[in-house]
């Protein structure tokens, strides 16, 4: 009897571990099986209760912007994979609009640049740019290091996070970070067939689908578990000039504004019109599209690439076809199919986990 129930007891215990669970409140990082080795040092920055905390309050206090009104949480939602549902372009202080979709926020310990151009080399480094951009949270990182400082529930939080006394910069970025590093998402119905899971087996226009997506070329740039290579390609989207006001030495400035991605970067004209390739983990759940939200389906998505690709001159050789055709010819079944495998990769757990919603008793000062 006595061995009955041990047997019992490490089953359950196996069970409890599967990476098609629910998640452990305890735990805040997870490498799954089937994932590469992050990119992301997680030794530098190990993630703890105290400092996930922490990042978590931040990441949804508007106390990061100048007048305290915008939130991280504000264009990264989680019900929508972390991003700013149905805005084309991202919002932020006193109402201004921005150039860009705001990027979904998952699985951020494997990727090697951010924002959509890459001008952020490290995830440490990423929060800098949003507090500092003028669209968005319109400060300077110091100010916001002492506004921090000056209430005593965020000192106590610092605290007990780094062991010590002190509001810093570092301690801030590092806070933050813990918190989008614990941004996993790997129980999607893809993933449970992908680990042989029989519960999760793929009707006959998902396994279409998933075909498809690979012998149309779509996964030479969404490339292996992750969904992108992490690469920047210019996809031949019509260019979009906008009217807005661009701030130039802290003054507003009205001007005519092409996005030229990557190019406003490094200023290689080689990078025209290049952005960082998306992961399509979690894209039926992410609409709009594209770097500057044009597109508000999957199916205008999957017509974009079909019949409207242009080339700038720097458009990606995948997009040219050897008859001199442009894009990725595909007809209405396939794209059917092609959506009904890309909705495998919709991961419930992750867009409704409670840990990363915003904290009861918020905000802390």
């Amino acid at each position: 009897m006595k061995k009955h129930l041990f047997l019992i007891l490490v089953l359950f215990v196996v069970a409890c571990q599967k990476e098609t669970d629910e998640p452990n409140p305890g735990v805040y990082f997870v490498a799954p099986s089937h994932f590469p080795k992050p990119v992301y040092p997680i030794d530098s920055n190990v993630i703890t209760a105290a400092g996930f905390d922490l990042g978590k309050n931040l990441f949804y206090d508007g106390i990061l912007s100048r007048d305290s009104t915008i939130a991280c949480g504000e264009c990264h939602r989680q019900t929508y994979v972390f991003t700013h549902h149905m805005h084309d372009l991202s919002h932020g202080i006193d109402g201004r609009v921005g150039l860009r979709n705001a990027q979904s926020l998952q699985n951020l310990a494997w990727r090697e640049r951010f924002q959509w151009d890459g001008k952020a080399a490290t995830l440490n480094e990423q929060p800098i740019l949003p507090i500092e951009h003028p669209d968005e949270m319109d400060d300077k990182i110091d100010n916001v290091v002492a506004r921090l400082a000056r209430h005593q529930g965020y000192r106590d939080k610092f605290k007990a996070a780094f062991g010590t006394e002190g509001v810093t910069k570092e301690r801030m970025l590092k806070a933050l970070t813990q918190f989008m590093l614990s941004l996993v998402s790997y129980q999607s119905r893809y993933d449970k067939y992908l680990l042989k899971d029989a519960s999760a087996n793929f009707t006959q226009d998902e396994l279409d689908g998933m075909n498809l997506f690979s012998s149309k070329g779509c996964a030479n740039c969404h490339k292996g578990v992750l969904f992108t290579d992490e690469s920047f390609r210019s996809n031949g989207l019509s260019k979009f000039e906008r009217t807005k006001i661009e701030y130039i030495n802290e003054k507003p400035v009205l001007q005519i504004v092409v996005d030229e991605g990557r190019f406003r970067v490094t200023g290689n004209a080689n990078d025209k019109f290049k952005f960082k390739v998306p992961s399509l983990r979690n894209i039926a759940a992410s609409s709009p599209y594209m770097h500057d939200g044009r597109y508000t389906t999957l199916l205008e998505v999957l017509n974009f690439y079909d019949a409207s690709v242009q080339d700038y001159g720097t458009l990606d050789p995948i997009l040219r076809q050897s008859n001199g055709r442009l894009g990725i010819q595909m007809t209405s079944e396939e794209k059917r199919k092609i959506i009904a495998f890309l909705n495998t990769l919709t991961d419930d757990t992750f867009l409704k986990d409670k840990r990363f919603a915003e904290p009861d008793g918020f905000p802390v000062r």
